[in-house]
């Protein structure tokens, strides 16, 4: 029976050997020391102290020697992982807290710096007004009415009893599309739209039809070929003057305060009949006797012209397949940018199509 070999020595196992040992920690603590941040210390890690690493491979090794001999290996092996498990630890800590101190750098926000480096925005006062208009009309239970800038001339002009000798349809108002046989038009009013709803549905009907239009006019402080209007339209039973009235004087202290109101003169429009002028209280002098004489908003009328208005003309509601015996209406008509001139005091109406930011900035993005 053979006896047990005491004279086994461990160091003869390579991995084990003092030196090698050595060389291992010796290594892992250099690449700890060397890690700049905390994803290198993973990488190091996992070459140094993970299930592959060289001292973890070496521990491997102990439960092959006799019990003799694994006390001193066990020992070596064990204070060179805890050498290296303590640096790792150590670095860790010190890493992190770099990363903190960097990230406070990194994303502090300086609350004294200026904040409107970046230009603010700002809604065009045509855009603004539209949306009032139709919102207040809405809010009247009306509907939002739109049609195409490029109209049929019978829907422009014949369906609202503008015959063919009207001097509206000469070319000193209208633009003309070719080719001429196309009967096409740039629309010279918003009315078209009104024609082609009262074609298209059966009464009652309410709406609201702001748009843009076009007339050969000469572009100056108070005119321009291309500008915009709100027209409005109501067919109903019983429908009178007296609604028109009513309707417009609760659009106009909507617009301009509670303190506005309005008055009519006798027109003509071939269109409505009887038709009227509404004027507005001037906003400068408000009729004020002691001030009328000087202002030259009004021009010492007291009254600034808004629009147009009138009882819808039964030939109107004929050309549009509605019985005028049993359904009558109203129909009115305001330029908006007359209105956003009177509204806001702008002296020249060419401010409103120029392209400055500058006139835009002071509306800001009202609603």
């Amino acid at each position: 029976m053979s006896a047990p070999n005491n004279d086994y020595d461990p160091v003869e196992v390579t991995p084990l050997q003092i030196e090698a040992v050595e060389t291992a920690r010796d290594a892992a603590l250099a690449a700890i020391a060397a890690a700049t941040t905390l994803d290198e210390l993973k990488d190091v890690r996992l070459a140094h102290a993970g299930d592959r690493s060289p001292l973890a491979l070496a521990n491997r090794e102990i439960g092959a020697l006799p019990p003799q001999a694994r006390k001193d290996a066990g020992q070596r092996i064990g204070q060179a992982r805890g050498a290296v498990a303590k640096a790792l630890a150590a670095r860790t800590a010190s890493l992190e807290e770099e990363f903190e101190e960097k990230s406070l750098v990194d994303e502090c926000v300086d609350v004294t710096l200026p904040w409107d480096l970046e230009p603010v925005g700002a809604r065009h006062p045509l855009t603004t007004i539209q949306d009032k208009v139709a919102d207040i009309f809405v809010a009247m239970g009306w509907e939002v009415a739109e049609g195409p800038e490029v109209e049929a001339e019978w829907l422009n002009f014949d369906a609202l009893n503008l015959g063919p000798d009207h001097p509206a349809r000469t070319m000193q108002d209208t633009f003309w599309v070719s080719p001429e046989k196309a009967a096409m038009v740039l629309r010279t009013h918003t009315s078209p739209v009104q024609a082609r709803t009262m074609l298209d549905r059966e009464p009652p009907i309410y709406i609201v039809c702001p748009g843009r239009v076009f007339r050969t006019d000469e572009l100056d402080a108070t005119h321009s070929p291309v500008f915009h209007q709100v027209e409005g339209l109501a067919i109903d039973e019983g429908i009178s003057m007296a609604h028109l009235k009513g309707t417009l004087d609760h659009f106009a202290r909507a617009m301009f305060g509670d303190a506005m109101t309005t008055r009519f003169r006798p027109s003509y429009f071939p269109f409505t009949e009887p038709s009227a002028e509404v004027d507005l209280l001037c906003y400068v002098c408000h009729g004020d006797p002691a001030l009328v004489a000087a202002c030259r908003t009004c021009r010492g009328e007291g009254w600034v012209e808004w629009g147009g208005c009138g009882v819808v003309n039964p030939r109107v509601l004929v050309a549009c397949g509605i019985d005028p015996e049993r359904y009558s209406g109203f129909a009115f008509g305001m330029g908006l940018d007359r209105t956003i001139t009177s509204r806001y005091d702008i002296a020249d109406l060419r401010d409103l199509i120029d392209g400055d930011i500058r006139f835009t900035l002071p509306f800001g993005v009202e609603v």
